[in-house]
């Protein structure tokens, strides 16, 4: 098997897999344990007027990714899945949770509609 750039990447995405799995379930423990809410639904690093009513789905759905990518690790590790199996994991976990996170967030923080003010006409 000779070391290509698909190796490589290879290797980036299982190497990539540790720290996310790690920072997932961290902010899991924060949420749900922790009762850390600052984390949690943040649109442009500022969080939602009540944090705590979104604090379940974004503890579900770091809990679930970070499961995911530790299943995808020990899989690995134990030879269990192949290179197909592993990878479609990792690289649809890692989709859905931001994909997942953008929902969540602009779910929290509604669009309000700002008037606005009239311009006097020029003649």
């Amino acid at each position: 098997m000779p070391f290509d750039i698909s190796m490589a990447v290879t290797w980036i995405l299982f190497l990539a897999l540790f720290p996310m799995a790690f920072i997932w379930l961290r902010r899991a423990w924060k949420i749900f344990i922790k009762k850390d809410y600052s984390e949690v639904a943040l649109k442009r690093g500022s969080s939602p007027p009540d944090p705590k009513k979104w604090a379940p789905f974004t503890g579900s759905l770091n809990l679930i990714a970070g499961g995911i990518a530790v299943t995808a690790i020990i899989g690995v590790a134990a030879a269990v899945f192949t290179y197909e199996t592993w990878s479609s994991m990792a690289g649809m976990t890692l989709w859905a949770k931001i994909i997942g996170d953008f929902i969540i967030s602009r779910q929290a923080h509604p669009f309000t509609a700002r008037k606005r003010k009239k311009q006097p006409e020029k003649s």
